[in-house]
């Protein structure tokens, strides 16, 4: 794009700005908690601390944007307000992140879609007009290079592993798959960004990503599910009945004990 059609972006509004920083942060927080749940179960020692460690990198993006959007929101709320006061009709996280666990080939074909959503995405925004959101792009993008080697490294070896490690990969990968379609569907929100030069383009989102996913499978000998509709729009506050469960352990402190420090 040259520099005098960058010149005549238009300007986002507080409110757009607000929800799509708000999208990021919920995200990288709800897979950051559902991460934290395997502490001290991972199959392995190595894997129990690979899995804490994205999860402190998710939670640590997760601050950096839910401040972000507390100081565009300009209501005094602060990352920790943005985290453990909201209901979860007002997170914006997609709904592949408040997925449940279940085994810990269920967890990596979780990981595995939503590290190449957020690694393509966070390598966009690091050129995104905002410079704030740019910044934290750039220190989020080198965390999720890290996360992609994990999970797909751990989706090959299951996949092409026994029978049984393959089977359960592919179950949970016809399980997930619906929830891929929020990822790579824009929505007006999107759009808008897109143009105001903040957000990526959706498309390239998805062509970047299909890439990535379609080599992984292929090393994991998995074929790509058919597509499945799904009712959820977790970036519009619509979530699976998994989110309410995860907040009311995540914000239990929190709420009984409100202003509380340490």
């Amino acid at each position: 794009m040259s520099a005098a059609s960058e010149s005549v972006r238009p300007e986002p509004s507080a409110e757009d700005r607000f929800e799509y920083v708000l999208r990021l942060a919920d995200t990288s927080l709800i897979a950051g908690q559902r991460l934290a749940e395997l502490l001290g179960h991972g199959p392995a020692l190595e894997e129990d601390l690979a899995l804490g460690n994205l999860s402190l990198d998710l939670i640590g993006q997760a601050r950096l944007l839910l401040a972000l959007a507390g100081r565009i929101e300009g209501r005094g709320r602060d990352e920790d307000a943005l985290a453990f006061l909201r209901d979860a009709p007002d997170f914006r996280n997609v709904t592949l992140a408040e997925q449940p666990n279940g085994d810990f080939g269920a967890t990596i074909v979780r990981q595995c879609l939503l590290d190449a959503w957020q690694l393509e995405s966070y390598q966009c925004l690091t050129g995104s007009s905002d410079r704030e959101l740019a910044d934290i792009a750039h220190k989020a993008v080198k965390e999720c290079r890290y996360h992609w080697r994990f999970s797909a490294g751990w989706l090959a070896r299951l996949g092409d592993g026994t029978e049984e490690s393959h089977a359960r990969v592919r179950t949970a990968l016809e399980s997930l798959w619906r929830f891929t379609d929020e990822l790579l569907t824009p929505d007006a929100l999107d759009a808008r960004m897109a143009v105001c030069g903040i957000g990526p383009a959706p498309a390239l989102i998805r062509e970047r990503w299909e890439t990535r996913v379609a080599t992984a499978l292929a090393q994991a000998k998995l074929e790509r599910p058919a597509h499945q509709h799904y009712p959820w729009h977790g970036k519009r506050g619509v979530h699976t009945e998994y989110l309410g469960h995860l907040l009311a352990e995540m914000q239990c402190v929190p709420r009984a004990y409100p202003g509380a420090t340490w």
